[in-house]
């Protein structure tokens, strides 16, 4: 069974950095894609950023996009997120999540089987 730990979240000044990484426990992420998904009370659940090996490559919602990189270190077995010039919208239930590569084809939340346990960031104004 595969296991995520999201973790890196906390209070950041709006303008200010996180990095969320997404640790697998006996387990690698060749083969598999992996995305990050937030929520927040009241609304829907946002598709953030996805990373596959295969050629759809790499997604961004429009609201990331430049501010938010995606990124595997396959050695580590940990997807991180980076989390640059953020605004207080950008706060959220953070949460990670894999399928295997051959399932994968949309960074939607409906095409994902396993996920982390959220982590929470907050940014102030």
């Amino acid at each position: 069974e595969v296991q995520l730990q999201a973790s890196g979240g906390g209070l950041v000044q709006a303008g200010g950095s996180l990095r969320l990484s997404c640790s697998a426990s006996r387990f690698s992420f060749d083969d598999y894609a992996i995305g990050w998904f937030r929520q927040t009370p009241g609304k829907e659940q946002e598709s953030v950023s996805c990373i596959s090996t295969t050629s759809i490559g790499t997604y961004y919602a429009d609201s990331v996009t430049v501010r938010f990189t995606i990124s595997i270190d396959n050695a580590m077995s940990t997807v991180y997120l980076q989390m640059n010039s953020l605004k207080p919208e950008d706060t959220a239930v953070y949460f990670c999540a894999t399928v295997v590569e051959r399932d994968y084809n949309a960074c939607s939340a409906s095409d994902f089987d396993w996920w982390g346990q959220g982590t929470q960031v907050t940014v102030s104004s």
